[in-house]
């Protein structure tokens, strides 16, 4: 569809753009460095934000969605490196304020975006060692996720803007296919099974044009609306179908025929110690995720005595449960015990709405009950809801997406659904914990709400405190009571800590060990119970993603360690809706930074005692 607007929309739009312009101007945050540095820590937002349609729409971000929404981000190589080459001045400008001279709050701003600048710029040499498309994610994923999760459809303007989108398809994909190139050129090409499953993935997309997600997405939701004639819904359901199949279908057609061709030059070997100064890259990528400087084999090893420790409460557990065979692995017991019939839901639609009703249940059940752990709580909901069925065969067992900044949308709780098998009942509980409340839920949709603190910090930059307080949850869960008399859900409780575990153990195996990908899936098969095409799945996912893996245990044993040492230190003056005010109050930083916070709420607390 041509961008063809009238004089009208281009007149408010140009005098609202000229206005906030102006206001950007007046504050000295666009051309100049600010004298403030309050107003530097919303430059840094506001010029990613106008450079980024696709995350203003991800975000809900109120005004500047309405000016974007009918376009898609500029992923170019030069524009890429551009706003690489930006951010290094946004760091440099960031260290010549003068440190001392800045409030308390200021100096934590300072210190949390400094890391994160910081951190990117020591990635520069590695500035092509990913894969922009894969199983887990990347544009041909991502891009219809976009549309369907976070696109507005409330009037005729935002369903032509959502079919100018379509029509920018082309020229994304083209952009995405000429930086694969410079990777294939450098020698950074995925493994051969990456590309077995994107194109399985891409294949399955193009097969039907009305009953792909992004027709079906845009009819059901321009249906409800009342200010439109149904011949003008028409008009624009076929405009949509149209794009579809020709540009739409075009671009991905184009992405198949590219890794059709790719795959010849692709090879079985997984871990990025086969790139070029992959070993660097994975150290580096470690850092990254855990924001600690542990080593490989030092998280390894972690690793290793984290799965020892749980492999014995666990089959404790099943010994008191009459569950004892000395000549199976624990593994081998778990995955017997997942096929119980007790433990199981349908595997069809019926039992696909009994699992999503029992995940509404338990997560009612556990907020109506924290009232002795928290006293914030936040504002936005919580829904459940089934991954997109296109893509949940590569998709994780469930994940979590924030509210929209402008209160459209509140938070979900994706379960993956492909076979409901998979969702076996006393693993619910924990998994509920996790994504929902008191784990993602709570703690992203908490820092989104914020006042009083910069835009970024409400944003969640750093896996590991992200990530670890979801995995500290489940463990909370169950210290304040919610698996009593429940021996079977704190055994799901120990599966899910121990899975966390093992991962500390493959990821440094695949990356740093050579292992491949079969050893990492025999390992994890042995010691979690979940079935091989579970573990596949998340094996596959720790080699495309290097590092993430292990920021859930890293960053859970921090908080926990932070937990114990506040506990020490202030004895029966500890109060455990502090602490977590404490972790939550700040949004997600670095865990070096998180410990500052800590030993300030603990100094803070012994000197109101002795006042």
């Amino acid at each position: 569809m041509s961008k063809k607007r009238s004089w009208k929309f281009w007149t408010s739009r140009t005098i609202l753009l000229i206005l906030v312009l102006g206001l950007l101007w007046l504050t000295n945050l666009i051309w100049f460095k600010p004298f403030n540095i309050s107003h530097f820590y919303d430059k840094v937002f506001v010029e990613l934000a106008l450079d980024s349609p696709e995350l203003t729409t991800a975000m809900g971000i109120p005004v500047i969605y309405d000016w974007s929404k009918d376009e898609l981000d500029d992923i170019s190589d030069t524009k890429q490196w551009e706003s690489f080459n930006k951010m290094k001045e946004d760091y440099e400008t960031l260290q010549s304020y003068n440190f001392e001279n800045q409030s308390e709050n200021n100096q934590l701003n300072t210190k949390i975006l400094g890391f994160y600048l910081e951190g990117l710029m020591e990635g520069e040499r590695f500035f092509y060692h990913d894969y922009p498309v894969n199983q887990m994610g990347g544009i041909q994923s991502s891009l219809p996720s976009l549309m369907e999760n976070s696109h507005k459809l409330r009037d005729k303007s935002d369903a032509e803007a959502y079919i100018t989108r379509l029509s920018l398809f082309e020229v994304k994909f083209n952009q995405l296919i000429d930086n694969l190139k410079i990777r294939e050129g450098k020698g950074v090409i995925p493994p051969k099974f990456v590309i077995d499953r994107v194109l399985d993935e891409m294949n399955g997309f193009i097969e039907k044009k009305k009953s792909n997600i992004l027709y079906t997405n845009f009819e059901t939701k321009i249906d409800k609306l009342e200010e439109l004639s149904q011949e003008e819904k028409e008009v624009l359901k076929t405009q949509v179908e149209e794009e579809i199949e020709t540009t739409v279908f075009g671009a991905y057609k184009k992405l198949i025929t590219y890794f059709e061709q790719l795959k010849g030059k692709a090879t079985t070997d997984d871990g990025v110690w086969k790139l070029p100064d992959g070993e660097a890259f994975y150290r580096y990528q470690l850092k990254q995720r855990t924001t600690t400087d542990l080593d490989p084999e030092q998280v390894h090893q972690i690793g290793l005595s984290e799965v020892a420790r749980i492999k014995a409460e666990m089959q404790e557990i099943l010994t008191s449960e009459g569950y004892v065979d000395s000549t199976k692995t624990l593994g081998a017991i778990i995955q017997e015990l997942n096929k119980e019939e007790r433990f199981l839901f349908p595997n069809n639609d019926e039992g696909r709405q009994m699992v999503l009703d029992e995940y509404d249940r338990i997560l009612s059940e556990i907020s109506a009950g924290l009232d002795d752990a928290f006293d914030i709580r936040p504002k936005a909901g919580l829904e459940v809801k089934r991954v997109p069925e296109f893509k949940e065969e590569g998709s994780a067992g469930a994940y979590y997406n924030r509210p929209a900044m402008d209160g459209s949308r509140g938070g979900v709780f994706y379960a993956n659904l492909r076979n409901v098998h998979e969702s076996v009942k006393f693993g619910m509980k924990t998994l509920a914990y996790h994504e929902g409340v008191p784990g993602h839920h709570f703690q992203i949709a908490i820092q989104s709400e914020l006042e009083g603190v910069p835009i970024f910090r409400t944003i969640g930059l750093f896996t590991s405190y992200i990530e670890g307080w979801a995995l500290y949850s489940e463990q909370l869960a169950w210290e304040l009571g919610f698996y009593e008399n429940d021996p079977f859900g704190n055994l799901g409780r120990l599966q899910a800590e121990m899975f966390r575990a093992v991962r500390l153990v493959v990821d440094t195996g695949i990356h740093h060990k050579k292992w491949t990908r079969e050893q990492a899936i025999d390992y994890m098969v042995q010691n979690t119970g979940m079935t091989t095409s579970e573990v596949t799945t998340e094996i596959e996912r720790y080699i495309v993603w290097p590092g993430q893996a292990c920021a859930y245990k890293i960053g859970m044993l921090k908080i926990l360690e932070l937990r114990e040492k506040a506990k020490q230190k202030l004895g029966d003056r500890f109060d455990l809706r502090d602490f977590h005010n404490a972790v939550l109050k700040n949004g997600a930083v670095p865990l070096d930074i998180l410990e500052e916070i800590i030993d300030a709420y603990v100094d803070q607390t012994l000197k109101s005692s002795e006042s």
